[in-house]
């Protein structure tokens, strides 16, 4: 085993992180409190060539592993969940399906201008009524001659208002339950085509979450994404990925949070001495970086068997459920460790608290995380 980052790996990882600490953080605070979708960030880290970081060079991308894509998105987390999530989502849900089952023609089309950075990557997959059962899409895709048309709605979708092109699910054949489900690339300019940002969330004020209306929407026939009938299997493998992003963004955050609270406990001072001086902070602390460091290692496993071509679907799960609930658990302990500082907005780990609750809910709930590993083991 080598735990060692390639050469490659730690040249992304120190680019991202100088970057962060330079561009992102500084703004964090201030984006969160407005709602400020981070725009800028985004046009320098297309500028630095790392919006399609793991796609191939000849569309775009920068040809490199799912390491270093969880190594970025860790690093954004760090000291902005909002960017973080925003950047995961390009990649993992915006990207990832057309790179998976994307024609030559439509990678052209589509996964060039998400590497590039021109707009953000999106997926439309989640509804009203279909949210862990995602099987339960109510968005219909009727071919009428050379045109699909698309019908339904999307919920809690990250990026929409920021893309030009997203892919989505719907249904072809409900004789067929899941094996009835397509996906589609649909242009978001199209007419009957409707992006609705107003949700307002508790955390995660700067990332931009919609809502999808598609009101007998055309689109061409050969914006079918992959075979009629794939879709189910095409998202649940795009979720695998995605769930390597969420966790190593779970990562991310619980490493800010705990750098935080370190340097809080060793500058506040409570009955003589420093409160890292107290064996109680002390094991706090210990537990913390503990359980990020075990976090950390199960993402990266993942990320590292997805790269070798090698089942990853229960480690992808493991990954984001135990990063995800060890990330709230963190947080919340930075909080402990501020006391009623911790509260205020002005120490910051009270973002990183409400950032944090989405990553058990987000990209498969905890409970779904528990089921594909119950199966996955056999049961």
């Amino acid at each position: 085993m080598n735990f060692d980052l390639t050469e490659e790996q730690s040249m992304i990882r120190k680019l991202i992180r100088d970057f962060a600490e330079g561009e992102v953080a500084p703004g964090a605070d201030d984006r969160d409190r407005k709602g400020e979708f981070p725009r800028e960030v985004f046009t320098k880290l297309a500028q630095l060539g790392i919006m399609g970081l793991p796609f191939p060079e000849q569309y775009g991308g920068g040809g490199a592993d799912t390491v270093s894509f969880a190594t970025a998105v860790e690093e954004l987390s760090r000291v902005c969940g909002s960017t973080g999530i925003t950047y995961s989502a390009h990649i993992s849900l915006g990207g990832a399906p057309i790179n998976l089952f994307g024609t030559h023609e439509q990678k052209v089309l589509y996964l060039t201008p998400i590497c590039t950075g021109e707009y953000l990557g999106a997926f439309g997959l989640t509804e009203p009524n279909a949210g862990s059962d995602a099987g339960g899409t109510q968005t219909t895709a009727t071919l009428n001659g050379d045109k699909w048309t698309i019908s339904g709605s999307k919920c809690f979708i990250t990026n929409a208002s920021y893309a030009k092109n997203l892919a989505i699910t719907a249904v072809t054949d409900r004789s067929k339950g899941t094996n009835g489900i397509s996906s589609f690339i649909v242009s978001t300019e199209a007419p009957g085509f409707s992006v609705i940002s107003n949700y307002e969330k508790m955390g995660l004020h700067a990332s931009n979450t919609t809502e999808l209306i598609l009101e007998n929407v055309s689109v061409p026939k050969e914006n079918l994404l992959g075979v009629e009938g794939n879709g189910f299997k095409q998202f649940l493998a795009t979720l695998d990925g995605g769930r390597i992003g969420i966790g190593a963004m779970a990562v991310g955050i619980a490493q800010g949070a705990y750098e935080k609270a370190l340097q809080y406990a060793k500058e506040r001072k409570q009955f003589g001495q420093s409160l890292s001086k107290f064996q109680a902070i002390q094991f706090k602390l210990a537990d913390m970086a503990m359980y990020i460091e075990l976090a950390r290692n199960m993402v990266y496993k993942a990320a590292w068997l997805k790269d070798q071509g090698r089942k990853f679907k229960k480690e992808a799960a493991m990954a984001k459920l135990f990063a995800s609930e060890i990330c709230t658990r963190v947080c919340d302990q930075a909080i402990q460790i501020h006391g009623g500082y911790g509260y205020m907005r002005e120490y910051q780990v009270e973002r990183f608290y409400r950032d944090a609750k989405l990553l058990e809910i987000g990209e498969g709930t905890s409970e779904v995380q528990r089921m594909v590993i119950s199966r996955e083991i056999g049961c």
